[in-house]
């Protein structure tokens, strides 16, 4: 059978951690809660899956940050804890002793601490505005005023879970892409600064004009091997170009919105925020969050300024008491499949639960777009690849050739 490796508080509230057998994860779960532990963490493999790491500790490569697995798993431990009725200082301390990365101690025992003194979760959370967002904190004041803390945090758990699983698909899809153009520009580069140079020699002791490409490629292949620091004084000028740009608010929303108007592109960057917003709106709207304020921090998790403009103005029409649907038809910011969704979610009272459909539907339609594109993406660019090489070649060889027919 397959090994388990477990963290789990005991009845006396210590934390145990070991090895055990079971069929799954869930036979894992009953024989932990049959030898009256709570589970907190369970591993496949017997080897655990840790965000510290090496990175944990006093090592000297030691981050200066929580990172988002390090609060997915946080999240995911206070719930279990919270739900299986330890208290909230209790559950804290436990999570204090269980945490090895030092940034991530420092805080929980600042939370612990604000907590024993009288502060609520949610308020002590706020002190640490670099890793709880408005939509975290939000959440966690819906769960104390409702009495449901626990279950609040298992969904905000499952929220950062499928974001997560959407942010890796679009990251996977973009690995092979860029070790292809990685090596078609070490691959163009080598041929240039090594192999052009071989032949330069050749054709200047022939004293005849050579061929025009062969020119270009020569003269390429010269600037190179002389100056190849301005590749990299490009590459920076091309970034602090792309920050201005970003950084004016009036200038990004023009190229937000040539992005989405790309072909492929577009389509991929609009399923991708109908995504979010949908799936941080339904998971708002289903713990209390009114559709107002709601809409106001949902809007802060958009990253398209064109979408997130639109998404303003349906906010703002949501004050006229219009509903949502019909504004956001109006906006056109959405596909249309997407906002028939919203209107049937009004009109049968399950607005919730429809946008928690529409996030499944549009996860599922940017993981076909990404397969699509690079479909489309890879061939390209092994055709472009091939091009340049083989024009690189075939300059070199007309060359010869040249040189030869003189020589005969």
């Amino acid at each position: 059978m397959p090994l388990f490796q477990y963290k789990a508080a005991s009845s006396s509230g210590t934390v145990e951690q070991g090895e055990l057998e079971a069929r799954d994860q869930a036979a894992a779960v009953e024989r932990l809660q049959s030898m009256g532990y709570i589970p907190i963490r369970i591993d496949a493999g017997g080897v655990e899956t840790h965000s510290g790491g090496l990175l944990s500790g006093n090592s000297l490569f030691s981050r200066k940050a929580v990172s988002q697995d390090e609060l997915g798993n946080l999240t995911r431990e206070l719930s279990t804890l919270l739900r299986a009725g330890l208290s909230l200082d209790r559950a804290l301390e436990l999570l204090l002793n269980m945490a090895e990365n030092p940034p991530l101690r420092a805080m929980i025992l600042k939370i612990r601490d604000d907590v024993r003194g009288g502060a609520a979760l949610s308020s002590a959370m706020e002190l640490h505005p670099a890793v709880f967002g408005r939509f975290y904190l939000s959440m966690i004041k819906a769960g104390e005023a409702g009495g449901a803390l626990g279950s609040v945090l298992a969904r905000i758990s499952e929220f950062m879970e499928r974001s997560k699983e959407l942010k890796e698909t679009v990251k996977s899809a973009l690995i092979y892409p860029t070790i292809l153009i990685f090596v078609a520009v070490v691959s163009i580069m080598l041929l240039l600064t090594l192999v052009v140079p071989q032949f330069s020699q050749m054709f200047q002791e022939s004293g005849k004009a050579l061929p025009f490409a062969t020119q270009i490629v020569v003269s390429a292949g010269d600037f190179l091997r002389q100056y190849w620091w301005t590749l990299f004084a490009v590459g920076f000028l091309l970034y602090r170009y792309y920050k201005w740009q970003m950084g004016n608010p009036t200038r990004r929303y023009r190229w937000d919105k040539k992005i989405l108007n790309l072909p492929l592109i577009g389509d991929l960057v609009t399923k991708i925020e109908i995504a979010r917003f949908a799936r941080t709106l339904s998971t708002l709207l289903g713990n209390g969050v009114s559709l107002l304020p709601a809409m106001t921090i949902v809007k802060d998790t958009v990253s398209n300024l064109v979408v997130v403009t639109g998404i303003e103005a349906v906010r703002n029409k949501l004050k006229e008491g219009r509903g949502l649907g019909k504004p956001l038809m109006e906006e056109g910011i959405f596909p249309t499949l997407a906002i028939h969704m919203v209107m049937v979610g009004e009109e049968t009272g399950s607005l919730g639960e429809m946008l928690n459909r529409v996030a499944d539907v549009y996860d599922k339609e940017v993981q076909t777009a990404v397969k699509r594109m690079l479909a489309l993406l890879e061939p390209v660019m092994i055709l472009g690849l091939g091009l340049v090489i083989g024009g690189i070649i075939m300059s070199i060889l007309m060359a010869i050739l040249k040189v030869n027919s003189l020589v005969a």
